[in-house]
């Protein structure tokens, strides 16, 4: 089974809805990614081809994702609660949502990990706190038996 593991250091973003409005000398909607997702997107595609060493999904093969996304504990919580928030005691129920960082890997991966995230058949994510913030990544060919 082939797979690449790679991180993106800073702070977990989830994906930004793009922005549609009208646009009068075009005579149409347009519709915009924001630039911080986009900005996003290339941060995690080049972290992924710097690990990548010629890794690919050709079309039709099938795709795993496992992304745990890190945060720093706030420092206005107590070192007792810093404690326990390092230890897994106390999760980070808090934005970005688990479904929007997914899917701006997802996206950020389309044809340079795999052809196109439909073949993502199987996700595996989280959300912890850690003393680094940032993502850790993992894609990796789909193999039956699991």
């Amino acid at each position: 089974m082939r797979s690449v593991t790679f991180q993106v250091p800073g702070k977990p973003q989830g994906k930004a809805r793009a922005r549609t409005f009208y646009n009068p000398a075009a005579g149409k909607h347009v519709s915009h990614t924001p630039d911080n997702t986009v900005l996003y997107e290339n941060l995690i595609k080049d972290q992924f081809l710097n690990r990548a060493d010629g890794f690919y999904l050709e079309r039709g093969t099938p795709a795993v994702l496992r992304i745990v996304a890190r945060f720093l504990p706030p420092k206005s919580v107590s070192k007792k609660k810093q404690k326990q928030m390092l230890e897994g005691e106390i999760l980070p129920l808090k934005k970005p949502d688990m479904d929007n960082i997914v899917k701006v890997v997802a996206d950020a991966l389309n044809g340079v990990a795999y052809h196109d995230d439909t073949q993502v058949i199987l996700v595996s994510a989280k959300k912890a706190y850690s003393a680094m913030e940032g993502l850790d990544i993992t894609v990796e060919e789909y193999s039956s038996g699991r």
